[in-house]
């Protein structure tokens, strides 16, 4: 399974890339906005920023709702580097810009995803991830690694490529439980993929071991 981080925080896919399990970044505009990037040519050099540390796809994600806003938008960022994904929003005119870039051999992320239906639909159209926000669903009580299960079904039945990329993640047995059921990727934030290397255990038995170390060696 892929690691994706979801953040538009340097530093933090920095810190991500240089642990060695990065492989792409995810972000969207709350997300650039968190990191007070804003106009369309900061957020531009921003994406430029992102694409000059990892080595995996980074998508961006863009702001037009309808079909031609979708296709000129898509066009320029794909334009920035070939590691860019288009990130388009689950709507008609979404659909048939998925359709369009699929065609011309652009890379999509079809986002905002909630239901088996519209991962379908994405698949249908070409999308190279599908993006079902399983956090949110579990927000209001329902089954997001359900929903995952669900893709995963439907997928491998009828042999769609597309890549089930779960997002929303809240935390480590998020990240787990995905992998259990087959998620392609997983996009989290940095704190969900560095809690996967942590136990109590780990770091106990550590400190015992250093501990005999030092007594054996004679050091006081």
């Amino acid at each position: 399974m892929k690691f994706f981080i979801d953040t538009a925080n340097l530093d933090d896919i920095k810190e991500a890339q240089d642990l060695g399990v990065l492989d792409g970044v995810t972000t969207n505009p709350s997300l650039m906005a968190k990191e007070g990037i804003s106009g369309q040519q900061n957020i531009i050099a921003h994406y430029n920023a992102i694409c000059a540390i990892v080595d995996g796809d980074v998508s961006a994600e863009v702001i037009g709702t309808n079909y031609q806003e979708i296709i000129n938008e898509g066009l320029e960022l794909a334009k920035l580097d070939d590691k860019i994904v288009v990130k388009v929003p689950m709507i008609k005119d979404g659909i048939k810009a998925i359709k369009y870039f699929s065609k011309e051999g652009i890379k999509t992320n079809c986002t905002l995803v909630f239901s088996a239906g519209q991962a379908l639909s994405a698949a249908k159209a070409g999308a190279t991830y599908v993006s079902p926000f399983l956090g949110r669903l579990d927000d209001i009580s329902t089954d997001g690694l359900g929903l995952i299960e669900e893709i995963r079904l439907i997928y491998d039945n009828y042999g769609y490529t597309t890549q089930i990329l779960a997002a929303s993640i809240r935390h480590a047995m998020h990240m787990v439980n995905c992998a259990k059921i087959g998620a392609d990727v997983t996009t989290s934030p940095l704190s969900a993929i560095t809690a996967l290397i942590k136990h109590p255990l780990t770091d106990s038995g550590l400190a015992q071991f250093l501990s005999d170390h030092t007594k054996a060696a004679g050091r006081p």
